[in-house]
């Protein structure tokens, strides 16, 4: 029977509907013949309670949005696993949506759950969407940015410090006797990228006799890498750099596999890659990759966290919760011989 209501299972079990929201909601408090009756309407009328709107009735969504920029990225796999791990605790679902790192996308998901009036948004964002965060917050819907740093403090944010941890990876490739160093990232709308480089340049200053380029890539992705260890390699020997900085772990992966292929420059002894979130294949790769480590499910977890109490009380102050990187080393930056 489609579109069946809490009052047809009254009507099919002869109670009231008062009766039948006391049988779903507290049932404690109705009688052993009046749960039974009910629960047998239930099952005979494939009726499907519909927890969403109970939730609003009451004020309450029982949903938080999560619009995470490149869900192909396994690092922000294990982001949205720490919020659902902390949402199922509080009997709280997560609604996801992945830009893949398009605007256009972003803005979609972004209306579509103000629209289902969730209880806040986690987002990860690819652009500048503070202007549109403030209009939820303006409606009640609170926002906390994940992987992104809000310096504006206008909006609560989990991160962690890309500056130092680009400052860590390119000190630790000039530990190793490397001084013909690129960064190879991007694109560089996004924060986390310009950070990086910001931390590999403030590296370089400190340290005498030591190169830094850019290698721009149009994405975050193990095709990009490729692509960019393609150019590398285009170039006369004397021109290559002796280590490769790359802006995240799926870039040095595309590095790592373009290298290989190619084989005129072998990693470690000749050129050193590192990369930037430590994902699960970094250290499953041909050569294991040495990495900036964050603590993906941490942040996760966390944003979920502080959205929930900013969802219970509209007068908190925005902070910003920044964790420190680790260096992961593994083969791929042992030092040159």
């Amino acid at each position: 029977m489609p579109n069946v209501s809490i009052r047809d299972v009254a009507r099919r079990a002869g109670v009231s509907v008062g009766t039948v929201s006391n049988v779903l909601n507290r049932p404690d408090e109705v009688s052993a013949d009046s749960v039974t009756r009910v629960q047998q309407a239930i099952d005979d009328l494939g009726y499907v309670r519909n927890e969403a709107a109970r939730k609003l009735r009451a004020g309450v969504s029982a949903t938080v949005g999560f619009v995470v920029l490149n869900g192909q990225n396994p690092f922000f796999n294990d982001v949205v696993r720490g919020a659902e791990d902390e949402a199922t605790a509080r009997g709280i679902a997560i609604l996801y949506g992945n830009t893949d790192e398009d605007r256009t996308r972003e803005n979609m998901y972004v209306d579509l759950f103000e629209e289902h009036q969730v209880r806040g948004l986690l987002i990860a964002p690819f652009g500048d969407v503070n202007n549109r965060l403030s209009r939820l917050k303006h409606r009640g819907i609170p926002a906390v940015l994940v992987d992104r740093y809000s310096g504006e403090n206008r909006f609560s944010s989990v991160s962690v410090d890309n500056i130092t941890g680009g400052r860590m990876a390119v000190q630790h490739l000039i530990d190793t006797g490397r001084t013909r160093i690129a960064f190879v990232g991007g694109p560089f709308e996004m924060r986390q990228m310009t950070d990086r480089l910001a931390g590999a340049r403030v590296a370089v200053e400190e340290s005498a006799g030591i190169g830094l380029e850019v290698v721009a890539t149009s994405a975050m992705s193990v095709e990009e890498g490729i692509a960019a260890g393609a150019r590398l390699m285009a170039r006369p020997a004397r021109e290559r750099p002796d280590a490769l900085f790359a802006g995240n772990d799926l870039i040095a992966l595309g590095l790592l596999q373009q290298l290989v292929v190619d084989g005129r420059m072998l990693v470690p002894d000749e050129i050193a890659i590192i990369g930037f979130d430590d994902i699960s294949f970094a250290s499953a790769a041909a050569v294991p990759l040495s990495s900036m480590r964050q603590p993906s499910t941490t942040i996760g977890k966390t944003a979920l966290r502080i959205l929930l109490e900013e969802a219970g009380d509209t007068d908190t102050i925005p902070r910003q919760t920044v964790f420190q990187p680790e260096l992961v080393v593994r083969q791929s930056t042992q030092p040159a011989r």
